[in-house]
């Protein structure tokens, strides 16, 4: 069986930033790590609920809403995926920025959040929300010019 690509990806050495994942012809996946993987200190599923909600409805409301394919949480609990069709990654570290601080701004409930539009609309928290973003947020203000790629050794 071939391993896929994210396998391949030596998590001992990723710390919290953004990485390009994949690049799959117009599409380009997107790491958003916020925590460091494998240090036992993941999300819960509260706040990774949350900041999907919010961050997935801001990034599809930006100026790069056409290009938006898909915003989720990775299953190992310490970080996102965001996907890009025609990626200006120094356009996508800027528009994630202010997605992070168009949260910590928020004022009032989670987007999404009625028995209408989610099927675990209870499980949200505006409070987790901004809590995990002000973290990521100080992460990637501290990254003038990322490249992008994975740490290597």
């Amino acid at each position: 069986m071939e391993k896929i690509t994210s396998f391949t990806v030596n998590h001992d050495l990723l710390t919290p930033g953004i990485y390009i994942s994949r690049v799959d012809g117009d599409i380009t996946t997107y790491d958003l790590r916020t925590r460091t993987p494998n240090a036992r200190d993941y999300m819960d599923n509260l706040t990774m609920h949350s900041v999907e909600h919010m961050f997935a409805t801001l990034i599809r409301n930006s100026t790069l809403k056409e290009q938006v394919v898909y915003f989720g949480p990775m299953g190992c609990q310490t970080g996102f995926y965001l996907l890009m069709r025609n990626a200006d990654h120094p356009r996508v570290f800027e528009t994630v920025k202010q997605v992070l601080r168009d949260i910590l701004a928020h004022e009032g409930a989670v987007y999404g959040a009625s028995r209408q539009e989610c099927g675990n609309y209870r499980n949200l928290s505006l409070e987790a929300a901004k809590a995990e973003c002000r973290r990521y947020l100080r992460v990637l203000e501290g990254i003038s010019c990322p490249d992008f790629r994975y740490r290597e050794v």
